[in-house]
């Protein structure tokens, strides 16, 4: 008899169908000696009694059924553990949480079989200064978002890289983006694609008031800070679209790619980026009359 497999199972309790699908592989696991264990809120809801207390201790790898969103969130949850972390899309678009409901039964076999290789991605690291001392210290796996509010005007921001002032930028917003959120929100503010491995963070402006804005990619050593000009206290600090934290006046945000942080992320030998890229942005698709013909 082979040893058990034991895989932690991450589950977006809002989604039926994330739902519905952890429920068929619980259901299916144990005839393939596969155990799966839930942390206490999706045991909660699933209504699955609660094996062990420390849940982190005792999964190495761990499915996140729902969408990137999820993932995030799945990602923050096991930032200080070594799990190592695979998505199944029951979302939308889908490039964390990449995995295909229909095939995830053959995906966990080889994932039990140890058939799978761990990715490292970069994660940033903010902290937000007031009256000189750090107010908050967050980490993302995406970006950090820095917005204006509803009722705000366009805002301004002193940019420094490396303790130099490099300019002042008038815009709606500022992304800094990690590779594995630049397929996220600084592609829609026009930031270039960056594979994961690439070390370097993006800097990206929403709407620029200007014609000489573009985005910026920085080196891995490289320290980003943002410091809004004004009085206005309807700015907000945005951690992968999920959390948010208020900026006042004078205060300083210091970004950078995190030194000793990481999130693995699991990948099956048959699949890689480039594949994905492939599929969900349909590169070499065209369109007429909609059909969609190679």
């Amino acid at each position: 008899m082979r040893e058990k497999s034991v895989i932690g199972l991450i589950v977006n309790t809002r989604k039926p169908k994330a739902i519905d699908l952890a429920l068929d592989l619980l259901r299916w696991g144990p005839g393939e000696d596969i155990c799966f264990r839930l942390p206490p809120l999706e045991s909660s809801v699933l209504g699955i009694p609660v094996e062990e207390e420390n849940w982190k201790d005792q999964v190495a790898v761990a499915l996140v059924i729902g969408g990137d969103g999820t993932f995030l969130r799945a990602a923050r949850y096991v930032l200080d553990d070594k799990i190592a972390l695979f998505g199944v899309n029951v979302g939308h678009l889908g490039f964390l949480a990449a995995g295909d409901p229909c095939g995830v039964k053959d995906d966990v076999l080889q994932i039990a079989n140890g058939n799978y290789r761990i990715q490292q991605r970069q994660i940033l690291l903010g902290e937000i200064y007031r009256s000189g001392q750090i107010e908050h210290r967050l980490y993302a796996l995406n970006d950090l978002v820095l917005t204006k509010g509803p009722l705000a005007r366009v805002m301004e921001v002193d940019i420094h890289i490396c303790n130099k002032l490099t300019g002042t930028l008038r815009a709606d917003g500022i992304i800094a983006s990690t590779p594995t959120g630049s397929t996220a929100y600084a592609l829609s503010a026009g930031g270039p694609i960056v594979p994961p491995h690439v070390p370097c963070m993006i800097l990206a402006p929403i709407c620029a008031h200007t014609l000489y804005a573009r985005p910026m990619v920085l080196g891995p050593e490289d320290v980003l800070t943002l410091v809004p000009r004004g009085e206005s206290r309807d700015l907000t600090l945005t951690q992968d679209g999920q959390l948010g934290y208020e900026i006042l006046p004078g205060d300083r945000i210091e970004i950078t790619l995190s030194s000793d942080k990481k999130v693995d992320v699991l990948w099956l030998p048959d699949r890689d980026y480039y594949d994905l890229l492939s599929k969900k942005l349909m590169w070499g698709k065209t369109f007429y009359s909609g059909e969609n013909k190679e």
